[in-house]
């Protein structure tokens, strides 16, 4: 197959790309200023068609990852960028679509597990879950979130692509080993003794391995009957108490110093981030995925966040 990447510069979608390419795919990556890689690439500003677009056109597949990091603070300014750049990318790569001589079969694009309220009691799959936005007295923060990932959809329904199936992933946190990625982030904090609970404990994490993220986009490639939103996410999501418990064991850490609501906030000024990203609720699990068949090969944190934590010794010796 010949898969397109447009973002495909991340954490993520390199991991996509080595995998791809040893199964012996062609595959570009399109961005803004691609590195020099083991696969092709192309430039593009994401929001104006380009040469790039001849790229799309005879693809069997698109994966359009683009958007700016969330890992942020959510001032104007940021704000601005973080909707625009998925909003612009996105629609600029369903016009690419729509104008294609030889479109691909399917399009596969980024959303996000955000989407859906903040949840300790109900799970949210892809067939009844709430999209949030309406809860009570949630910060502004989190209903810009979820302003973010609708019109993120929105703009990907409305491409006149009639002949490239839509697939919208909703996905969870991807845990692998990249440096700087989220998982990488948590185990630093484990390692020096500060991965604790945080606030209460009780909000949950959704995740998934990043080997099943791979192997979930395989499906959904090969998958005809799937379309629309799908989430992207293991069965079993925990509470934040939890999953800190299972990554001390894992890594053999004993101490896990605490943070309450107020150090994060004063913390996540200085790491110029927001609380958002580990005080909303997360308890989405995957329900058309699973219905179709897909099985995960690590459901569960602690055979996930053990091999994780294997995997990581092993390629930071």
């Amino acid at each position: 197959m010949k898969i397109v990447i447009p973002g495909g510069s991340g954490q993520v979608g390199t991991a996509l790309a080595k995998t791809f390419v040893n199964d012996g795919h062609e595959v570009v990556v399109i961005g803004r200023s691609p590195a020099k890689s083991p696969w092709r690439t192309a430039v593009w500003d994401g929001k104006t068609l380009g040469d790039w677009a001849a790229e799309i056109d005879g693809a069997d597949v698109v994966i359009n990852l683009a958007g700016r990091s969330v890992n942020c603070r959510y001032n104007e300014a940021n704000r601005r960028e973080i909707m625009d750049s998925r909003v612009d990318s996105t629609r600029v790569v369903g016009e690419a679509i729509s104008q294609a001589a030889d479109p691909p079969k399917v399009w596969l694009q980024s959303s996000t597990a955000t989407i859906y309220a903040h949840s300790f009691d109900q799970a949210n799959d892809d067939v009844t879950g709430v999209i949030g936005g309406n809860e009570a007295d949630a910060p502004d923060t989190w209903n810009f979130s979820i302003d973010v990932a609708t019109n993120w959809e929105r703009i990907t329904n409305e491409a006149q692509t009639p002949n490239t199936r839509k697939v919208l992933m909703r996905s969870a946190v991807t845990m692998g080993t990249g440096r700087g990625g989220i998982f990488d982030t948590m185990l630093g904090i484990v390692r020096f003794g500060m991965g604790g609970t945080a606030a209460s404990g009780k909000q949950f994490i959704s995740w998934i391995h990043e080997d099943d993220f791979i192997r979930s986009v395989y499906w959904l490639i090969e998958h005809e009957s799937l379309s629309g939103p799908i989430n992207i996410s293991s069965p079993n999501p925990l509470p934040n108490k939890e999953i800190m418990r299972v990554f001390r064991e894992a890594w053999g850490t004993r101490i896990g110093l605490p943070a309450f609501e107020w150090q994060l906030a004063i913390g996540a000024i200085f790491m110029r981030t927001e609380t958002e990203l580990i005080l909303k609720s997360r308890r989405v699990v995957p329900k058309l995925l699973t219905d179709s068949g897909f099985t995960f090969e690590f459901p569960d944190w602690d055979m996930a966040c053990a091999d994780l934590c294997k995997r990581w010794r092993s390629e930071n010796k």
